[in-house]
């Protein structure tokens, strides 16, 4: 579960209520927490992603408040104790790519691009005052001495000379932006705020020891990645190394590459060598698109384009996440009616790596049309059906294109284990015959979801005629004593 969503309160108590609700959380079928930015970030209520100090997680009065939005640096173990006393592994939000909130302005050489075509220079070059300047008072070198300046990154979006924004390259010897980002505008190394300098040694000694610190300081399970595609995918190979081989267990990488294209995060997987999951983007917005056009939609082409269905095993599949809901900046939100389709599009099926959003299962916190209540009835009973029931090999049945199905035909140790799905987008019921195996012959399923009465009974040959409602989903097993 990504346990945040971009609303939750600021009240400093998201920690204590992962803390209270951990075994909860365990209980309805969730084995690990995606945490938000426990760094402290440029004010206190802040989701996080625009960070300022990586070594202060709640601990220190800086930029307004000792707390992050979620809380202390105390609450957060505390928090991590309890999720491990669970039994829930953990993973904590990393953001690597940029720093905001600099405690002063240096003046310094720029190029101003153009924001479309990065590699476009619209300027020569000429003096600026920005906030690179990093030397964290509040800390006052606990942890780590370094402190920041222009040399350390690569490009700025503000002028504070003139008080204006832009994209502004700084100048100096060799510096450029990094190849090894993603193509989209030209070169995307640059995305917001203060860009990190990669190429910089001091810059990724001091990024690997934070992160070797930050892996000895929280019992965590792993890191998801900010933001990915814009950091230098040489040295996220060189801190993945650097971390896991300095970690006494396994650290579980993923990371946030936010581009549909399939090629694109597969060229990315190469070059740091399969040891970093990533979200299936192209699968989300196939999930969006299916919810907006309804009945229109073709069912048989949902996986269509998708990580999943080339990587199946570096994927990370999710229907929503805090940048795709109302108000964000990567808005594309899968509209209700649809929504325990597309989870039983992820969760049901035997490839990937799952993700259940926080503001799907308990509400959306925004104003006005931001905010969505939660939608536990739906979510909870394929939760239940993914742990029972959906296991073992699996067939599909993607034939016709407002109603498609899978079988899972269990596993031997599991008893009563195997499931039917059927997801349907058509104006009128939809049918499926499937095969779920002879020796099942005469068994009563019925639906996991509760969303139809009817009992199926597999027929002597093998097979059920398995129905879903109009623009719906049913799960279909023996039942659930």
């Amino acid at each position: 579960m990504q346990y945040f969503e971009w609303y939750v309160p600021d009240d400093g108590k998201h920690w204590n209520r992962l803390k209270d609700n951990a075994q909860k959380i365990k209980d309805m079928g969730i084995d690990a927490v995606w945490l938000p930015p426990p760094t402290k970030a440029d004010n206190p209520s802040n989701p996080g992603y625009s960070v300022y100090d990586v070594y202060d997680l709640g601990e220190f009065d800086q930029k307004g408040a000792v707390r992050t939005k979620y809380g202390t640096r105390e609450q957060l173990e505390k928090a991590i104790k309890a999720c491990r006393e669970a039994g829930l592994m953990v993973y904590i939000d990393l953001v690597m790519n940029h720093k905001a909130g600099g405690d002063d302005t240096e003046t310094f050489n720029v190029i101003e691009v153009d924001p479309d075509d990065r590699d476009k220079e619209i300027s020569e070059p000429f003096d600026i005052e920005g906030y690179t300047r990093f030397t964290f008072p509040g800390r006052k070198g606990k942890y780590s001495t370094f402190e920041w300046d222009f040399t350390h990154f690569v490009g700025v979006d503000y002028d504070a000379k003139e008080d204006r924004t832009g994209i502004f390259k700084i100048v100096g010897e060799d510096k450029d932006w990094s190849e090894n980002v993603d193509e989209e505008k030209g070169n995307f190394d640059y995305l917001m705020f203060a860009d990190i300098y990669y190429d910089h040694p001091d810059v990724r000694e001091e990024m690997i020891e934070w992160g070797k610190w930050l892996t000895d300081t929280l019992d965590v399970d792993g890191f998801r990645l900010d933001a990915v595609k814009h950091i230098d995918s040489l040295f996220i190979s060189e801190f993945i190394d650097a971390v896991t081989e300095h970690a006494d267990r396994d650290i579980y990488f993923f990371g946030e590459f936010w581009n549909p294209e399939v090629e694109a995060k597969e060229g990315f997987l190469k070059d740091v060598e399969f040891d970093i999951d990533l979200f299936d983007v192209g699968l989300h917005y196939n999930l969006f698109e299916a919810a907006n056009e309804k009945e229109d939609y073709d069912l048989t082409q949902i996986f269509e384009g998708t990580l999943i269905k080339e990587s199946p095993w570096n994927t990370v599949t999710f229907v929503d996440n805090h940048d795709t809901q109302p108000g964000e900046s990567l808005e594309s939100f899968v509209d209700d009616w649809f929504k325990q389709s597309a989870y039983a599009l992820i969760l049901l099926r035997q490839d990937g790596y799952p993700c259940v959003f926080y503001g799907d299962y308990y509400g959306i916190d925004g104003e006005g049309e931001e905010a969505k209540a939660g939608m536990p009835e739906a979510i909870d009973p394929l939760l239940r059906a993914r742990h029972v029931r959906a296991l073992g090999e699996q067939d599909d049945y993607f034939d016709h294109p407002d109603t498609i199905g899978w079988v899972r035909f269990g596993e031997e140790e599991v008893e009563d284990s195997g499931c039917a799905v059927v997801v349907s987008n058509g104006l009128e019921d939809g049918v499926k015959r499937m095969y779920v195996g002879e020796a099942r012959s005469g068994e009563e399923w019925v639906d996991f979801t509760g969303n139809r009465e009817d009992t199926i009974v597999i027929d002597e040959e093998g097979f059920g005629e398995f129905i879903s409602g109009s623009q719906s989903t049913s799960v279909y097993a023996l039942p659930d004593e």
